[in-house]
């Protein structure tokens, strides 16, 4: 398994200093990613769908409970999974800096990690454009000389650059329009099986998941209230 969540709870706290109250933002939640599978992730806002993708991501420790990375948890610094865990959110410009040219912003994580030339990233670019249904030409433009469409393949060719084993897709393409949003559901079909990643796509349309997940979980209040079996 690339990913396993064994009753895992987030608990923190809200309101006015005076107020304060505990807000359970997953309970008890348990479930496992195969690789190359999809897992779908459906819920209403407050579910706990975000809190469940930070925590896949590492990006927030569980109150209680076990998250396991290819079997193994994850390691205290987050650096040493630089490459192998990326994540496509719902607005690209959250993932692009307005300032680069998308060519920067798709070799960003590549040239992170390092030990890479700059022919090879100008080369890597190029493919990860490709692969998504951009030109090559895209590379020197700016984010906001895209279409929405545009700036998400763009964040797609971006955590596909590493090769990564494992992506979030947090509701990739609810800001998107319904024929963009079947292209860009198209688009992730295709590549996990060009690529074989695994993928946690969350999203509040259920329809959307189910036509791009193996499996589907629906999350109310913090908990898995129904679980496709395996």
């Amino acid at each position: 398994m690339i990913l396993e969540l064994d009753e895992v709870s987030v608990v923190f706290s809200a309101g006015p200093p005076w107020r304060r109250r505990s807000v359970h933002a997953m309970r008890d939640v348990s479930l496992q990613l195969a690789e190359g599978e999809i897992l779908g992730l459906v819920g209403e806002s407050g579910s706990g769908k975000t809190t469940t993708s930070m925590v896949a991501l590492g990006l927030r420790a569980p109150t209680s409970g076990t998250v396991l990375f290819d079997s193994k948890p994850f390691p205290k610094r987050r650096r040493e999974l630089a490459g192998r865990m990326q994540a496509v959110l719902q607005h690209p410009q959250w993932s692009l800096n307005p300032r680069m040219r998308v060519g920067q912003c798709v070799a960003e994580p590549l040239a992170v990690l390092g030990g890479t030339t700059k022919e090879e990233l100008t080369r890597r670019v190029e493919e990860s454009l490709d692969q998504v249904g951009l030109e090559a030409s895209f590379a020197r433009r700016y984010p906001h000389e895209l279409s929405g469409g545009q700036r998400q393949r763009v964040s797609i060719a971006r955590a596909l650059i590493t090769r990564p084993p494992f992506i979030v897709f947090d509701e990739a393409v609810s800001a998107l329009d319904v024929s963009v949003q079947a292209q860009i559901l198209n688009l992730v079909k295709d590549l996990r099986a060009e690529f074989a990643f695994a993928a946690l796509f969350i999203s509040h349309d259920l329809a959307a998941v189910r036509y791009v997940a193996d499996r589907t979980i629906v999350m109310r209040h913090g908990e898995i209230v129904e679980m496709e079996a395996l």
